[in-house]
């Protein structure tokens, strides 16, 4: 069975890699295919990849290629984990934001814009190589702002999926706080992606959310970064994508006085590229727990073995949203628990939800839409109508500015801003 990684020269790629490896009975591969444009990087991370499979024993090879028809040529899965512009783009994504006062974050607002600009004209163009090379193949997509991305390649009529790490680090953790195995931990997990809930967390069927805020409320808090009296009000627990809702002014000025993620990622990156590089390194590195990601690569061989294995099995995925949260667009792309099958994935029924919830996920879902406008079509003005209707932004002259801004930084990547 071959699998091919669009983007396989990221530092993500070893993580990915021993999944494979230490999962291969759920997952049996054969050939791995990684593709990058950055030959540099993708020689390093192939080695990489070649040497942590030789020392477990795993009997795929490992292909490097530039060409995304060569590499996607016959695979069955295809995974998404691309960065158009890189870590540098990614800083600007996090510092422009501030100027307007607003948060600067990679997925969410105006950095979560800018990406979606970037990016989903590039998605759909190695979607489009994929339909051709390797009819039937399933696309499954990390790539952020998931959800747009998402919705992008199932507007165009691809085989995709969209995958998010929150809910199984989140099932993890309980777990452990449970002691028993994450196995027997569901998730009431509900919302769009990097902007979620947990309504409820059962153990062998009984909901144990109560208690679990009753005996670890303050080591939740501190794991969203929220304060433990909203917690113990909600009776939910945010993703901690949520404190740029809920603590907004807060963290913009956390960020401005330190350091951008980008520049402690851009500085992470170098040293795993430096660990990489030794032929000594056969083993997934420490170092790259502190990269992010956590628990990808299980949440990548269940989804994908489950679309390959037609296991019938449950797991929050990113998908159409059809009559789910009925205050939505059948169109819009949510992130709930679902089915997965040969046939793709179908959410599970979900509980009324909350007008807290429920009023914030619409207006996100409503900008959205008109980030997908923006990205497809290009214009000012669908620009700003996005970053006016982002419940982050929504003032007309923070709006402005900004599109002013962000159209300017992302000039290189945005053919129709050149007039």
């Amino acid at each position: 069975m071959k699998l091919a990684v669009v983007g396989g020269g990221s530092t993500y790629t070893p993580e990915l890699i021993d999944g494979f490896a230490r999962l291969r009975d759920e997952l049996p591969l054969t050939e791995i295919a990684l593709i990058d444009p950055d030959e540099s990087r993708l020689e390093l991370i192939s080695g990489m990849a070649r040497r942590m499979l030789a020392h477990a024993g795993h009997p795929a090879r490992v292909v490097a290629t530039s060409s995304v028809e060569e590499g996607v040529s016959g695979a069955r899965a295809v995974l998404f984990q691309l960065r158009v512009g890189g870590q540098a783009a990614r800083d600007v994504d996090e510092t422009l934001p501030l100027r307007c006062g607003c948060v600067g974050q990679e997925t969410t607002g105006a950095g979560g814009l800018a990406k979606a600009l970037r990016t989903v004209p590039v998605v759909l163009a190695i979607a489009d190589e994929v339909r051709r090379s390797a009819p039937g193949a399933w696309i499954v997509d990390f790539t952020n702002p998931v959800g747009i991305v998402t919705r992008a390649l199932l507007d165009a009529g691809h085989r995709a999926i969209g995958l998010c790490n929150v809910a199984i680090g989140f099932q993890r953790r309980f777990a452990a706080m449970l002691g028993v195995p994450p196995s027997r931990v569901s998730l009431g997990h509900v919302g769009l992606n990097h902007l979620t809930w947990e309504r409820s967390v059962h153990l062998d069927g009984a909901d144990v959310l109560p208690s679990l805020l009753s005996s670890h409320l303050r080591e939740i808090a501190d794991d969203v970064g929220l304060r433990p009296a909203l917690i113990e009000r909600l009776g939910a627990v945010p993703s901690y994508y949520l404190r740029y809702f809920y603590a907004h002014d807060a963290v913009v000025e956390e960020q401005r006085a330190k350091p951008s993620r980008a520049a402690e990622v851009a500085a992470m990156e170098a040293r795993l590229l430096r660990l990489y590089a030794d032929p000594s390194v056969v083993t997934k590195p420490a170092l790259l727990g502190e990269r992010g990601g956590a628990f990808y690569s299980e949440a990548a061989v269940a989804l994908i073995a489950s679309l390959l294995g037609d296991r019938g099995d449950v797991q929050v995925v990113n998908v159409r949203n059809g009559d789910t949260l009925p205050f939505l667009d059948a169109e819009a792309v949510i992130e709930v628990p679902a089915t997965v099958s040969a046939a793709g994935a179908a959410p599970l029924p979900v509980a009324p939800v909350e007008p807290l919830y429920g009023g914030l996920i619409a207006h996100v879902s409503a900008y959205e839409t008109l980030a997908l406008e923006a990205a497809l079509h290009g214009g000012a003005d669908r620009v700003r109508d996005a970053l006016l209707a982002h419940p982050l932004i929504g003032q007309d002259a923070v709006a402005e500015e900004l599109a002013g801004l962000l159209l300017e930084a992302n000039r290189t990547f945005l053919p129709w801003t050149v007039s």
